[in-house]
């Protein structure tokens, strides 16, 4: 049951890195209801659902004044 949630980290931590950003900095930057929890379950490789992942993809995007997408993002 782990393998199939439990993805290992992913290319956001990457990301998050180069632009020296943290959880917070994507919850501040968001213009939706996204959670410092689901950001780190993003960076762990938890399997979210396509919704919370649109909206982690936004607020990378508003915090980082870029426009990735989710495959720059995410593994699966």
């Amino acid at each position: 049951m782990e393998t199939e949630h439990n993805l290992g980290p992913q290319p956001i931590i990457e990301l998050l890195e180069k632009y020296k950003l943290n959880a917070h900095d994507l919850v501040v930057a968001s213009t939706e209801q996204i959670t410092h929890k689901m950001v780190s379950r993003a960076c762990k490789g938890r399997k979210l659902s396509r919704r919370v992942q649109l909206k982690i993809r936004n607020a990378v995007n508003a915090a980082a004044d870029a426009d990735y997408t989710l495959k720059d993002l995410f593994t699966y």
